[in-house]
């Protein structure tokens, strides 16, 4: 199997012989023998946030979708799709409204693809799908919704034991009242409203597709175990703790081991491979891309050099790779 640094021996030779697109070409190798080993369609839909943390649009966002349409047109998708995902969420309705999206084209046949991470609203796509494939190394989180860097369950539970301790003692109100003070009522009714849906999505899509085939007193059950482990409002989890297989497992989620296939986790992790290095050593921190090339890349920001240091490059929100020719009226139409 490719290693991390077979993977950046790998891109540096195919640099050396055409430096424009090395790294596209050496993503584009392997997901092509994913493809070929699996016999099912592929989308990586991969964030640079550990390398690039604090960009806007890093995370799930409605534009997103876009990278999605170019995706799936053109692909044949009686043959299910495969979604690798590595993201530490995002927006939660954005989320939902790609998880429909997806279901419209696909159905009930997608498999999520975790080599590594995907957290809060990445877990909320993962739990979508019919199954989940992690490694050992492979993470979920709690679907926690944020607001900017305020948890929506952190801050309910801390106006809850406001209250508490202000009805057993008065005095707390001396503590409290300046804090309190500075959370709109509002705003409170906005973080509710937030834990609420979220929580009644993951039961809602664990229900339609995952847990859809079981008895109900079998799906029942394994939605208030998932629930109990994805929801933090349980026991309070912080917003990063990570999920491992077993975890998940335990839980009741349908999780295959990658490393029960040694060719798919072969692959899988060479793939994830390849876009952390193209997410370490470009400019791009949001790669969307299918196995035919066709891709949606976010490029960062960046500042020129020479001469001209200190004037900034206009922003390039995307660069397609190996676009497609412009569809007709018929095929324009397919994906819609």
């Amino acid at each position: 199997m490719p290693n991390w640094n077979s993977i950046l021996r790998e891109i540096f030779l195919e640099q050396a012989r055409d430096n424009s697109s090395a790294h596209d070409r050496v993503r584009q190798k392997y997901l092509k023998r994913l493809v070929k080993h699996t016999g099912r369609n592929v989308i990586a839909y991969y964030s640079g946030f550990l390398s690039k943390p604090n960009i806007e649009g890093i995370q799930i966002t409605d534009e997103d979708k876009n990278g999605f349409m170019l995706g799936i047109h053109g692909l044949d998708r009686k043959k299910g799709l495969d979604l690798i995902l590595h993201t530490p969420g995002g927006d939660g309705k954005a989320t939902e409204a790609l998880v429909d999206y997806l279901r419209s084209m696909f159905g009930k046949d997608i498999r999520a693809i975790v080599p590594q991470i995907a957290m809060s609203a990445g877990t909320m796509i993962a739990c979508s799908c019919k199954s989940i494939v992690m490694g050992k190394q492979s993470s979920l989180g709690p679907v926690d919704p944020q607001f900017g860097p305020i948890s929506a369950v952190g801050l309910l539970t801390e106006v809850k034991r406001a209250f508490s301790e202000i009805m057993a003692d008065g005095r707390a109100a001396l503590f409290w009242g300046p804090i309190l003070s500075q959370i709109h009522p509002s705003f409170l009714q906005r973080c509710e409203e937030a834990v609420k849906s979220s929580n009644q999505f993951i039961s809602r899509t664990l229900s339609e597709n995952m847990f859809s085939d079981m008895p109900a007193t079998e799906r029942d059950e394994k939605l208030a175990r998932s629930s109990a482990l994805l929801s933090n409002v349980v026991d309070g989890k912080a917003h990063n703790t990570h999920f491992q297989i077993e975890d998940c497992r335990e839980a009741g989620l349908n999780v295959e081991r990658l490393e029960d296939d040694q060719k798919l986790q072969d692959l899988v992790l060479t793939i994830h491979h390849c876009y952390m290095h193209s997410l370490s050593n470009t400019p791009a921190f949001k790669i969307i891309e299918n196995q035919l090339g066709r891709a949606m890349v976010k490029l960062q920001q960046l500042l020129m050099q020479g001469p001209m240091m200190g004037i900034q490059m206009p922003d390039q929100p995307r660069r397609m790779s190996d676009p497609p020719p412009p569809a007709t009226g018929s095929e324009a139409q397919e994906n819609k």
